[in-house]
């Protein structure tokens, strides 16, 4: 199994066919986008190409891959108007492993190293972001790799006939 990731410069349609699965995916849904109530639970989103296309313009996309497999992404953008703190030079990052073949063989820990990298290399020193409480996976995922809670935003997102917390999490890198 090898794990590569590629930068989005030029998106095309199998991209945007992922990409609408995963946002689309019931299981994934709770995990990937606030809820306000369950009619946006289980509301259908769409990007289209041009959607996309202007989404680079703010944030640093890339595709995750087993083997040749398309099976997450990843990005981030800087300085974001829902940072936390607001802390100039703050990237905030977003992954999701979209693919079920790919969840549980540790993508998400070596996606974030290279994500780290990624910012580093622009000359940022600081990562924000957030995680559905619920989300304990992913939750201690971050923990592991160094991040440190900073706030909890109560009633954020809701799942499962519940609100939920989002938590604010974040690292600041080294040299």
């Amino acid at each position: 199994m090898t794990i590569h990731f590629t930068e989005v410069i030029e998106p095309n349609p199998m991209i945007i066919d992922a990409l609408n699965r995963w946002e689309n995916n019931p299981v994934l849904v709770p995990l990937i986008r606030p809820n306000k109530n369950k009619k946006e639970l289980e509301q259908e989103w769409q990007i289209t190409l041009e959607e996309f296309k202007s989404r680079l313009d703010t944030q640093h996309f890339y595709l995750i891959y087993i083997d040749d497999k398309l099976v997450g992404e990843m990005n981030y953008m800087v300085d974001p108007s829902h940072l936390h703190k607001r802390e100039p030079g703050t990237a905030w990052i977003g992954i999701t492993i979209g693919e079920e073949d790919g969840r549980g063989k540790g993508i998400g820990f070596k996606a974030i190293q290279y994500l780290e990298e990624e910012i580093k290399k622009q000359g940022l020193t600081r990562i924000e972001l957030g995680v559905f409480e619920f989300n304990t996976r992913a939750y201690k995922l971050y923990k592991q790799l160094g991040y440190q809670e900073i706030a909890r935003i109560a009633d954020f997102t809701y799942w499962n006939h519940t609100m939920w917390s989002d938590i604010r999490m974040e690292k600041y890198l080294g040299e």
